[in-house]
């Protein structure tokens, strides 16, 4: 995982989790990262300074990062597990559907086709990709 500072073509900024460094360039490309603010899709990264280690991380994390962003990352697919409703195929009309006052709003994720996701974003329907590691496992990806 690697977290990248991004702002937006409106100069607001945000920071954003991507599975590896291309992720955000296919995702970028494709105008499935947008702006938590304002909704434009037209992001770049940000100048960002390096993560220092230093003396106050656990030992735990020292002598083993994965292990300890893997910790990371269950507890996050707990929490989504626990507070969020899982829609499955459906995540694209729900989303719509809250989005546009037919449904009343709550925490959801599915899936959704790129083209989907792009199709929300167009709309200005608040929604962003969860990172492959946060995923739950009752959640499948579609091609």
């Amino acid at each position: 995982m690697i977290r990248y500072a991004l702002i937006c073509d409106h100069e607001h900024e945000f920071e954003a989790w991507f599975r590896n460094s291309g992720d955000f360039d296919v995702q970028a490309g494709a105008g499935l990262v947008e702006c938590p603010h304002c909704g434009s899709t037209h992001v770049r990264k940000a100048i960002m300074a390096p993560a220092v280690s230093t003396s106050r991380k656990s030992d735990a994390a020292k002598a083993d990062p994965q292990k300890a962003m893997q910790e990371i990352a269950g507890k996050i697919r707990s929490h989504i597990s626990k507070n969020f409703d899982y829609v499955g195929e459906n995540f694209a009309s729900e989303a719509r559907a809250m989005h546009s006052g037919e449904k009343p709003e709550k925490p959801i994720y599915g899936e959704t086709t790129a083209e989907e996701s792009k199709s929300l974003a167009d709309d200005g329907v608040p929604c962003a990709p969860l990172p492959d590691p946060f995923v739950p496992p009752q959640a499948k990806k579609l091609n």
